[in-house]
């Protein structure tokens, strides 16, 4: 094949059945152009904030910010220094973007089959209208392709944005962030609708790098001078009650397992006090990130934002690469998990209340049929978060739908989120939960589980509605 025939083909993902391939078209187109609802991710405010900001090169829009890419060519010895990825002692990395881009595109071959592949094929393809498959000899070429359209009004974020057909974008935002990044887009009177996610992990994970100076920059944020559990409590509930005023729906905590578990208030303010004077042990951080979340949940109750957990990554497995490059560089490993044990607490203290939504993500797929769906499927305040990291991917959409909704129910799902920091992957990852979606089912169909009508409305509310009334958009 020549690098003139690339296209990506119109029944991608769906099955080769002709009964159930032709059922999942007429689904998908059904839901194809529905708006997007992106509720949870890491997309820099920055880029909205203003309406001349760019995404500057095809290097900085594809390969530098985005761990996806990145950690499949260190996969293979390339080392992040020659793809840009910053350091933190400010070493010298490769800064020549013609360069990061042509090493990435020699590699390009890794992504085949990968989720990161789909995604990439269709940014290059759907987004940017690149024509042959990207490769070492036409690298410089599909570079100064993208370089002309970048440069064009018609490729600014927001454009884009619009182009897109974004109806919310959730960003994730430090508990002591300013948002002034969300405040320039509300005062510029721009009309998209762009919403932080409250995140507090720096400030109550007490062994976190950097947690008094999180807990320090949480005290001018929120004007309470913080010297006890009380204290940071009361600045949590300060900065809570902002992001609810600057749109936030949302809260976000990520947490290496899903132990919860209450403290009375003598044994927090001690601990506080042992992290304070750093004589915190891993014991003393494990119990108070566990009480913590029953605290985020009460606080939840209070001010109606909806709560996430992200459970079961080991965060920056690679000693080497987090000490040189910090936080979020494609190292981030799954663990096992339970949660039937760790969040009894927690569901003791809430899970009954209708006024609470917890929505619950994992990267332990052994747990869907066997914990979450249950557990879904009998608590009114949680919600099954779809596969994240590893998992969302065609394969990984397919085994969160055969192995959770039997069990919970469709409607104790939260529909979908991209999580990406990559802004033109947003619709690719949307696509690929759509396809998947509506393949499978078209399998129902088939089997003669439901009919086709069922069939339209559960394709709608997997593309749309179960996400706008989770996050109570």
């Amino acid at each position: 094949m020549t690098t003139t025939d690339w296209h990506l083909s119109e029944d991608r993902f769906f099955d080769p059945d002709p009964a159930q391939r032709r059922i999942a078209r007429e689904l998908y187109g059904r839901v194809a152009g529905l708006p997007i609802l992106s509720p949870h991710g890491h997309v820099d405010p920055r880029l909205l904030a203003v309406e001349t900001a760019t995404f500057g090169t095809p290097a900085d829009l594809f390969i530098i910010p985005d761990h996806y890419v990145f950690r499949m060519l260190y996969s293979q010895g390339v080392p992040l220094e020659a793809l840009g990825v910053p350091r933190l002692d400010g070493g010298a990395v490769e800064t020549d973007h013609r360069k990061i881009w042509q090493l990435f595109a020699e590699y390009y071959h890794l992504f085949r089959g990968t989720p990161s592949g789909a995604w990439l094929d269709h940014e290059l393809a759907e987004v940017f209208g690149i024509s042959q498959r990207l490769t070492g000899v036409n690298a410089q070429a599909i570079y100064d392709e993208i370089v002309a359209k970048l440069t064009t009004p018609a490729f600014r974020p927001r454009a884009l944005f619009k182009r897109f057909n974004i109806e919310v974008l959730a960003t994730t935002d430090a508990a002591d962030d300013p948002l002034a990044h969300h405040e320039a887009m509300r005062a510029s009177g721009w009309e998209g609708r762009v919403v932080p996610t409250f995140r507090p992990d720096a400030a109550i994970n007490l062994l976190a790098p950097g947690w008094k100076a999180s807990v320090d920059a949480l005290s001018r944020s929120s004007g309470v001078d913080i010297g006890s559990y009380a204290t940071l409590i009361r600045a949590l509930e300060d900065r809570r009650a902002y992001f609810k005023r600057m749109g936030a729906t949302a809260t976000d905590h990520g947490v290496e397992t899903a132990y919860t578990g209450r403290l009375d208030t003598a044994e927090a303010e001690a601990i506080f006090e042992r992290a304070r004077q750093d004589q915190a042990s891993a014991e003393d951080a494990r119990v108070f990130i566990g009480h913590m979340l029953i605290e985020m949940a009460r606080m939840s109750i209070d001010d109606g934002l909806v709560m996430q957990l992200h459970v079961g990554s080991i965060r920056g497995h690679n000693a080497l690469v987090r000490e040189r490059f910090g936080a979020d560089k494609g190292c981030d490993i799954p663990t096992s998990s339970e949660y039937t044990h760790n969040l009894l607490p927690l569901l003791e203290a809430v899970g009954n209340d209708p006024r609470m939504t917890l929505i619950l993500f994992t990267l332990d797929e052994t747990t869907y049929a066997r914990e979450l769906a249950p557990l879904a499927g009998h608590y009114p305040a949680l919600r099954l978060g779809p596969p994240w990291w590893f998992h969302d991917s065609p394969n990984g959409l397919r085994r969160f739908f055969d192995q959770a909704i039997e069990t919970a129910g469709l409607c104790n799902t939260a529909g979908f989120k991209d999580d990406t920091r990559a802004f033109c992957s947003i619709p690719a990852r949307h696509d690929v939960w759509r396809r998947a979606g509506c393949d499978w089912l078209a399998g129902l169909v088939v089997r003669g589980q439901i009919d086709e009508v069922d069939a339209v409305e559960m394709a709608h509310e997997l593309a749309y509605g179960l996400a706008k009334r989770a996050y109570r958009l």
